[in-house]
């Protein structure tokens, strides 16, 4: 069963766009997939509450801040939307449950600096187990320099960058009614689709 953890210690990053979508994504593939969320915030949970019930179902996994359980084991793909500030027991818990790390990062020389530490503490907290750890740009608009900025700094870490993700409504207006890229007509979110491309076969893999 994989685990798909989504973490950035950076609040307002895209955490629960990225992990909404990811659920979404494995669901469009037939899998029996549930969506955790360990922030108190709980925009995941909110989502899953707007989702409709002709929609490709995805389970509610019923977690808490404080304390994060090993998922059952009637589904197949799990996906985990982490708090803003993940830091300490909590980090190394989530750690031991994850497969996969995405780090959805933006352009913006705030979350790259905070981004650079989280980073080093996941390389320090992953030695001898096997995890993969992949990059997200997202809200990138990459005819700017900010977009630039984010590739330098990206190049010297030595992962890799699955997606850069464009900052476009239709991740808004899908949100508010439940819905991920993957619920509607490709051809709606063609250029999407199209960025996802690279992330969806580092997620089937």
């Amino acid at each position: 069963m994989p685990v798909v953890v989504v973490a950035n210690p950076k609040g307002g990053v895209g955490k629960s766009t990225l992990s909404t979508n990811v659920a979404g994504y494995f669901a469009s593939q037939g899998h029996a997939v549930m969506l955790g969320d360990a922030d108190r915030q709980q925009s995941s949970r909110l989502w899953l509450g707007l989702r409709p019930p002709a929609a490709r179902p995805i389970q509610t996994w019923e977690i808490s801040s404080d304390f994060i359980a090993r998922p059952p084991r009637d589904v197949s793909h799990v996906v985990l939307d982490t708090p803003a500030g993940l830091h300490g027991w909590r980090f190394k818990d989530v750690l031991k449950l994850a497969d996969k790390v995405l780090v959805p990062l933006q352009p913006s020389i705030f979350d790259i600096y905070a981004t650079r530490a989280f980073l080093d503490e996941l390389a320090e907290s992953k030695r001898g187990q096997t995890l993969e750890v992949g990059i997200v740009g997202m809200r990138v608009d990459e005819r700017t320099i900010a977009a630039d900025k984010l590739r330098e700094f990206v190049e010297g870490l030595g992962l890799p960058v699955l997606a850069y993700l464009r900052d476009t409504q239709n991740y808004i207006h899908l949100a508010a009614r439940g819905l991920t890229l993957f619920d509607i007509a490709p051809s709606r979110v063609e250029k999407d689709l199209g960025q996802w491309a690279g992330l969806c076969r580092w997620l089937a893999d």
